[in-house]
């Protein structure tokens, strides 16, 4: 969750706790950027370091085409503002009903898009 359920304005982290001794320390931190990601690209890039960025493994690991790692990994990168060219919005829905990208990503694709219109 990085919007307001109230309000949507963005949420930062406050606190950090020490499971151990209790010391709270009361701060403004914004969320990083890979906890914005949707479950499920947070999973894909965890398994992507996992293999030490071989395609080929991801690939193995998660059962899918070489072409699909290479579209999750444009879309995390996209995702995370690192691409230069964003998808426009006929491209994410025809990439969505071909099954390149699952609803979930299309959805956070689609909603960056409505917050930071080219």
């Amino acid at each position: 969750m990085t919007r307001c359920p109230f309000c949507t304005g963005q949420l930062l982290i406050s606190r950090l706790a020490c499971d151990t001794c209790d010391t709270r320390i009361d701060s403004e931190l914004p969320v990083p950027p890979f906890f914005k990601l949707p479950p499920d690209l947070q999973d894909f890039v965890l398994i992507f370091l996992r293999c030490q960025g071989k395609i080929r493994d991801v690939e193995k690991e998660l059962g899918i085409s070489y072409p699909t790692v290479c579209k999750r990994l444009a879309l995390v990168n996209e995702l995370l503002g690192n691409q230069s060219a964003p998808r426009d919005t006929k491209q994410i829905l025809e990439e969505l009903e071909r099954g390149e990208i699952t609803a979930s990503e299309a959805s956070q694709l689609l909603k960056q898009k409505s917050s930071n219109p080219s």
